[in-house]
């Protein structure tokens, strides 16, 4: 609704600005369309990014992505470490202990 508002405000201006006999009013008649192409302009990104935007009610709770974090370093924490051999056995020991 608003970009359609400012493309009146823009084409109100330019029938100003070329029927004005004065330069005041040719002044306020390209105000006028400088504001209504601005205007127009961020209307209609303004209607594109709410094309686009994600609604309040799909986004997760706090709580929610708290436990998702949780979850998610639970499974990326490491293994165990596995301590490693210090002692290299010999033959006769290793078949003693056998």
């Amino acid at each position: 609704m608003t970009r359609w508002i400012m493309l009146a405000l823009t084409v109100l201006g330019l029938a100003l600005a070329f029927g004005a006999k004065t330069p005041g009013l040719l002044g306020i008649g390209l105000l006028l369309v400088l504001i209504g192409i601005v205007g127009f302009v961020f209307a209609l990104a303004a209607d594109r990014v709410a094309a686009n935007a994600r609604p309040e009610s799909s986004m997760a709770a706090i709580e929610d992505l708290a436990a998702l974090r949780r979850k998610r370093a639970a499974a990326a924490s490491p293994p165990p470490a596995v301590t490693p051999v210090t002692k290299v056995f010999s033959t006769d020991e290793r078949d003693r202990s056998s």
